[in-house]
């Protein structure tokens, strides 16, 4: 977290999001690190349905060998830990209906996380419409796009909760990202830094995302998406000012 807090007070970040499932660890090495030459900040490794431990595990080192950034767990459940990461995103899904993705989990994973030494960064985890797979698989009662007193709300409290972090998800693959409203109106009330996902395929919907007040974006399908991933050191570009990285 202290890393996190120190690149931000030089500027915007974006992190990139690897699912271990949608494609071979070689690969999943070679998307983090043309993101780290891109000058993306952190990593993030997770996805949204069942986690193949023998396979994540055979992405981390693959990635280890190649990334000097930081490997940060974005859990599925208590299963996706392991001490390959660096940290993890101890998040609790704020709207979801189920009371093992608010605090379950959680508590059958916090002493795994202790005993594995990984560094816990407390999150507070916001669906917002459509949700996606990720809103179906947490039972999410997603944020409705027009409801900004609800989002604000959710943000406020993570935030008192004691939380280090807000993030708001429309989920991975939406066809829409966080309205820019939404996003405004939570970054006015909040203190802690501000996390925006899903959806996010260009570079001017990147820009217009930080624009709006997001601290730290995060996108991860135009990376599986784009063979070539200039798209996804055109999107880091927006975001950071910084030339993009070409081969």
């Amino acid at each position: 977290m202290e890393y996190i807090r120190e690149r931000l007070k030089h500027g915007k970040l974006h992190m990139t999001l690897i699912d271990p499932e949608k494609q071979s660890p070689a690969r999943a090495a070679e998307i983090a690190s043309f993101a780290e030459r891109s000058g993306s900040a952190a990593i993030m490794v997770g996805g949204s349905t069942g986690v193949d431990m023998e396979n994540t595990e055979a992405t981390l080192r693959a990635m280890k060998k190649v990334v000097n950034i930081p490997l940060i767990c974005f859990p599925s459940s208590a299963a996706s830990l392991t001490s390959s990461f660096d940290a993890v995103f101890f998040l609790s899904m704020m709207n979801s209906t189920a009371p093992e993705h608010i605090t379950g989990e959680q508590a059958a994973g916090a002493l795994l996380v202790k005993k594995l030494g990984i560094e816990p960064i407390g999150m507070g985890y916001i669906i917002v419409e459509p949700g996606m797979r990720v809103g179906e698989v947490g039972r999410a009662d997603p944020v409705r796009r027009n409801d900004i007193a609800r989002a604000v709300g959710y943000s406020l409290a993570a935030e008192y909760f004691g939380m280090h972090l807000v993030y708001l998800e429309a989920g991975s693959g939406a066809p829409f990202h966080v309205p820019e409203e939404m996003i405004r109106s939570v970054k006015r009330e909040i203190s802690i830094p501000l996390i925006v996902g899903g959806g996010i395929r260009t570079a001017e919907a990147a820009r217009r995302v930080a624009e709006s007040g997001a601290d730290i974006i995060v996108t991860g399908t135009i990376a599986e998406e784009d063979s070539s991933l200039r798209s996804l050191a055109e999107i880091v570009a927006s975001i950071t000012g910084r030339s993009h990285y070409t081969h």
